[in-house]
């Protein structure tokens, strides 16, 4: 089982470390001046060697990228293919979860319903357009509309015919 106390130490704000740092601030104050300045000069050495380490480690990576990178170049490897790869096998876990089942199921039963929903208001306006024209109002409408073009049309031709004999 874990212990909470050393569990939260990395977190400062945490209460566990609240309490570690007090206690290690009062073992610190019980110490003698000179116990204070080796313990002080200790750290000191130990946070240079650990600067050192990270520094070392930050190098080794750099050159272990650096390789890395020149295998893939031969190999091939582009940054491009990279991206692609893992945006492909990213949208294939998507498709694999049943987070995206789920919302892919109600996506197609509402595209179903609305498409419904759209056939019936199209079948009804439709209906309604076809009794329209039928009706005598549209037939007289369309009586009018046909006569007054065959009035313009043969006015066009009368005012051709008077441009031309001038």
């Amino acid at each position: 089982m874990e212990d909470h106390n050393t569990a939260n130490l990395s977190d400062p704000a945490s209460p566990a470390a609240s309490v570690a740092s007090a206690e290690i601030a009062a073992e610190f104050a019980a110490l003698s001046v000179e116990e204070k300045e080796q313990r002080r000069a200790e750290w000191s050495q130990e946070l240079a060697r650990v600067e050192e380490e990270i520094n070392t480690l930050r190098t080794v990576l750099a050159s272990k990228t650096r390789h890395a990178s020149d295998l893939k170049r031969k190999l091939g490897i582009t940054v491009w293919k990279e991206v692609t790869d893992d945006m492909n096998q990213g949208i294939r876990n998507l498709k694999e979860s049943t987070v995206y089942q789920r919302t892919e199921s109600v996506l197609k039963s509402t595209g179903e319903k609305t498409a419904s929903v759209f056939g019936s208001i199209t079948s009804g306006i439709s209906s309604k357009l076809s009794q329209m024209k039928n009706s005598e109002s549209m037939r007289s409408i369309e009586a009018s509309v046909g006569s007054a073009y065959e009035n313009v049309k043969a006015l066009s031709s009368v005012v051709r015919w008077r441009s031309r004999s001038r």
